[in-house]
């Protein structure tokens, strides 16, 4: 039975629990949180734990699930868990993962210990998908599209603005450009002709609504390469008709095998409840971090150095029968 540990319990946290809590061959130690303990209540039967707590159970759990935000949680915090703890999480700045993943693949090699970073549906399902259709038509042009969603990511940088209370951030594709896309056009496409974000902020009493706005659509990596809206809206609002944390997406490749045929291959994903794909993808890949490790494998992965049977909890003869 591999043991998993979760540290964070906001929404991706309670999705990763389901996940742990469906898996029949892994459990779930606890939940370690920055918040009182006390004032937490798991959708499972779970012990809750501080955080400060951690380090009391080195040697007793396979692989932590970090479902901290990627603005400023996981830089600040992985390195040191991944001290103690091998780690899963979904760091999912995509401009800033090279930088990320070279900082924890030496603190894990002088540890021992293993990562997987930027683990979700993108990055992670979508960057597969990226990669597989590019070597099956090498002649050819990628396209991502995300939503109508909401992004956690996007929608945690957001609160972490001064002055901002909650808020949510929408993703929203641009039609046009994507029925571009699949009538074999092959446009030139910027970040700013394929999507549309759309927030949705409840600010602070007091709070220079201005400020808010324009540190929002100036903030890199983020919004700044987009147009983006912002609304200002009150709690009650926000929870009303903002509550479903629906999301999807689209990647696309057009291609050519000669000049008289082409080719469009695409993957689709519609999510009712984006942090409960997400940990639920989160905990495959906590079962291949503790599978991986056992077999002495240290350092930093991406979900293009993990072989795909370690996702499953069938066996090689079971995957080879049933699935193949």
């Amino acid at each position: 039975m591999i043991k998993a540990a979760i540290v964070g319990y906001g929404n991706l946290g309670r999705g990763a629990l389901l996940a742990l809590t469906a898996a029949k061959d892994m459990e779930c130690v606890g939940i370690f949180t920055r918040r009182d303990p006390s004032k937490v209540s798991p959708c499972a039967d779970v012990k809750v734990y501080a955080v400060d707590e951690l380090k009391k159970f080195k040697g007793e759990i396979d692989v932590l699930v970090l479902c901290g935000g990627s603005a400023t949680d996981l830089p600040a915090t992985t390195e040191k868990y991944l001290k103690d703890f091998n780690t899963v999480d979904s760091f999912d700045t995509h401009a800033k993962i090279p930088e990320y993943f070279g900082k924890l693949d030496k603190v894990a090699k002088e540890n021992g210990t293993l990562a997987a970073i930027s683990i979700g549906w993108d990055p992670g399902l979508f960057s597969i998908t990226r990669m597989l259709f590019g070597a099956i038509l090498p002649d050819g042009k990628d396209y991502t599209f995300w939503g109508k969603g909401v992004s956690q990511g996007h929608s945690d940088a957001i609160r972490r603005i001064k002055g901002v209370k909650n808020a949510i951030q929408y993703t929203i594709p641009i039609e046009a450009a994507m029925d571009a896309v699949r009538s074999g056009k092959n446009p030139e496409l910027s970040a700013r002709e394929k999507h549309l974000r759309e927030c949705f902020v409840v600010a602070e009493d007091g709070a220079d609504l201005e400020a808010i706005e324009r540190e929002i659509k100036e903030m890199p990596n983020y919004f700044a390469e987009y147009d983006t809206v912002v609304h200002f809206i009150d709690e009650d609002t926000l929870k009303k008709e903002h509550g479903k944390l629906a999301h999807g997406g689209f990647v696309m490749r057009t291609g050519k095998t000669t000049e008289e045929n082409s080719h469009l291959l695409e993957l689709a994903i519609k999510l009712d409840s984006n942090p409960e794909f997400t940990g639920s993808v989160l905990v495959s890949y906590a079962r291949a971090v503790a599978k991986m490790a056992k077999e002495g494998v240290t350092g930093a992965l991406t979900v293009f150095d993990i072989p795909i049977k370690y996702l499953s909890p069938k066996s090689p003869e079971e995957l080879r029968s049933t699935l193949l």
